[in-house]
């Protein structure tokens, strides 16, 4: 620490760290290398006095003085040169930093302000120390964007760690960590963050452990498979295939079949008496307009083709299709499709309960997958981010929209040959589009090497916790800096709720530590709790697990809302699960359209000119 006592050449401030009865030799270093980005310090360490060899330690960051600037280095590598430790007196070592920019003093009060990058380098000789807090504050400060903090710096524990949210949010972000590190308790963090400094935002989470509801109570509504309300109708033509084919390969003569018959069932269910005429035009329908129609329609019109003597050669076509489309009626596990018997057009209130418009004091929409078959889960993802993103679009971004994909390698993996297209294109256009319109995305992943590339790309900030893969160490060493490369050497060992977030979020990039939370809120306490052993294990119910095995309801069972308040002490599933007290549901308002400028018969066309 370099005080007063070192006039020559050095600054006038005081270093508040300085013990001034300690020998500057032993708390101070000098430069004797350096090249374009890093820079090798010699310094002393002596046995036996910890707190002076404290100061050169892996991670730590230090200042190097050069008058009227002060060159910020982060300690990486620290060696003694002869593999030798003497105990008594001192100990010559050998210190690798890394430079990240220059901190000098503006202004009549001598405020520090830091900057990325080198305008002058250290030479040799340079005096090196322990870096002041003020000039720590300096390296973190976001120059009065809107911030929120989130933990506290692992260097200082004294010092705030902040992001600038409205920069996170728009630009998307990641939160990658191997299993057991605290992604999700980050997350339910960060989410609780954001909603307090933006109360316009709706977020809606893909929830496939079933963990998020229970650690934001008061924000929160849960969507389950026994609630989960979204008409066949809304579904795209490559969404509704993949019910119908159940994840295999589809038959093109059977979509083309679709793609027909469709638009004349939808026809038929806007003029009953209209028979098979179709309008063209501007009002044309086709097989991806969101605009009702019945299922027997869609058989009837298999049927009266099957019976016209030039459709011989299609009979067998549309015979399989006809049994694929009984099948899927008769399925248990898609009746959150085929449930109602009276097909209305409810997209406002649909879009509402999903959406949260109006919220109604619950800005979240929980969408637990847990249980679900990934066919089900590859379709309703792809109609949920794909309205996520045509309601920011239609609404000129005044409605603001965050979707938080928990394990997104699921939905986006690396390789194009598996998951669901449509759900990848649908994130992907969220990712590459969806600022500019209000929908944000925000990417959770233990596995980023398995996650497109394309869409790690789109996220500006990302916090990346510990991570022992090679490769998914690489991946994120790709998307880092090059100023701050060796920051990510710490990935594979750093502790529980730590992590390194670089990006647009934040200053620089930044080691810190996430506020603890209560174990209340903690994602998945209540699941660990359930799972302890409490006993021999002769008290399991076999009967009540093999009824949720066959997901078939109980016809006699009471048709549960769209979307419940959270009780964290049930979970969907359960043999005495029953649903609690709703809040009031909105009901369609004839205003929304006007509001919120949604044309609901025109999702998926083009953006609204000028």
């Amino acid at each position: 620490m370099y005080s007063e006592r070192q006039a020559q050449g050095g600054e006038t401030t005081s270093q508040e760290r300085r013990d001034p009865k300690q020998d500057d030799a032993r708390i101070l270093g000098h430069v004797v290398q350096c090249d374009g980005a890093r820079a090798v310090i010699s310094a002393y360490a002596e046995s036996g006095i910890a707190e002076a060899s404290g100061l050169w330690t892996v991670g730590r960051m230090i200042c190097i003085n050069l008058g009227e600037t002060r060159t910020i280095g982060l300690v990486y590598s620290i060696a003694k040169s002869d593999r030798s430790w003497s105990s008594e007196g001192d100990n010559p070592i050998e210190v690798n930093v890394e430079l990240i920019g220059e901190v000098r003093d503006v202004g009549a009060d001598k405020h520090p302000v830091f900057d990325r990058g080198i305008t002058a380098y250290p030479y040799i000789g340079a005096i090196a120390h322990r870096i002041r807090s003020r000039d720590l504050q300096a390296v973190y400060d976001l120059a009065g964007r809107r911030t929120v903090t989130i933990g506290q710096l692992s260097q200082d524990d004294t010092i705030d760690a902040c992001i600038a949210i409205d920069e996170t949010l728009a630009r998307h972000f990641a939160v990658v960590g191997t299993t057991g590190v605290g992604k999700s308790t980050a997350v339910s963090l960060l989410l609780r963050k954001a909603i307090a400094a933006r109360p316009d935002l709706r977020v809606l989470i893909m929830d496939p452990h079933n963990e998020f509801a229970a650690s934001l109570p008061e924000h929160c509504v849960k969507v389950d498979s026994n609630s989960l309300d979204l008409p066949f109708w809304l579904f795209r033509l490559e969404e509704f295939s993949e019910v119908l084919f159940r994840g295999r390969e589809t038959d093109a003569d059977e979509i083309d079949v679709l793609r027909d018959l469709i638009p004349a069932a939808k026809n038929l269910y806007r003029s009953p008496q209209g028979g098979t005429f179709l309008r063209r035009g501007v009002d044309a329908l086709t097989a991806d307009t969101p605009v009702p129609y019945r299922m027997a329609d869609l058989i009837k019109q298999i049927d009266e083709r099957m019976g016209l003597l030039e459709s011989k050669n299609e009979r067998p076509i549309l015979k399989s299709l006809r049994t694929r489309i009984e099948s899927a009626l008769a399925d248990p596990r898609y009746r959150f499709m085929f449930h109602s018997r009276l097909i209305e057009d409810t997209i406002h209130e649909t879009i509402g309960n999903i959406f949260r418009v109006p919220t109604h004091g619950r800005p979240v929409t929980c969408f637990e997958m847990a249980g679900m078959p990934s066919e089900v889960v590859n379709s309703v993802c792809s109609v949920l981010a794909r309205l996520a993103f045509d309601l920011a679009l239609w609404s000129e971004g005044r409605l603001k929209l965050l979707l938080l994909c928990e394990e997104a390698h699921r939905y986006m993996p690396a390789d194009h040959r598996l998951g669901f297209a449509p759900t990848r294109h649908a994130l992907s256009r969220i990712a590459k589009e969806g600022r500019k319109y209000g929908c944000y995305l925000g990417v959770v992943t233990q596995r980023p090497g398995e996650l497109d590339p394309t869409i790690l790309s789109q996220c500006s900030t990302v916090f990346a916790m510990r991570l022992a893969n090679e490769q998914d160490q690489a991946i994120i060493r790709s998307a880092i800096a090059d100023s701050s490369a060796s920051t990510l050497s710490f990935l594979s060992s750093m502790g529980q709720r730590e992590a390194i977030a670089f990006g647009e979020g934040v200053a620089t990039t930044m080691r810190l530590k996430f506020e603890k939370l209560s174990d209340e809120l903690i994602p998945g306490t209540g699941k660990r709790a359930a799972e302890a052993p409490t006993g021999s294990g002769d008290d399991v119910d076999l009967v009540a697990i093999v009824e949720r095995l066959r997901n078939v309801p109980k016809p006699q069972a009471a048709a549960l809302g769209f979307a419940e308040v959270v009780d964290v002490q049930r979970q969907a599933g359960d043999t005495d699960y029953r649903k609690p007290a709703a809040a009031p549901r909105p009901q369609p308002d004839d205003d929304f359209d006007t509001r919120f400028g949604l044309r609901p018969s025109t999702f998926g066309g083009r953006p609204p000119q000028g």
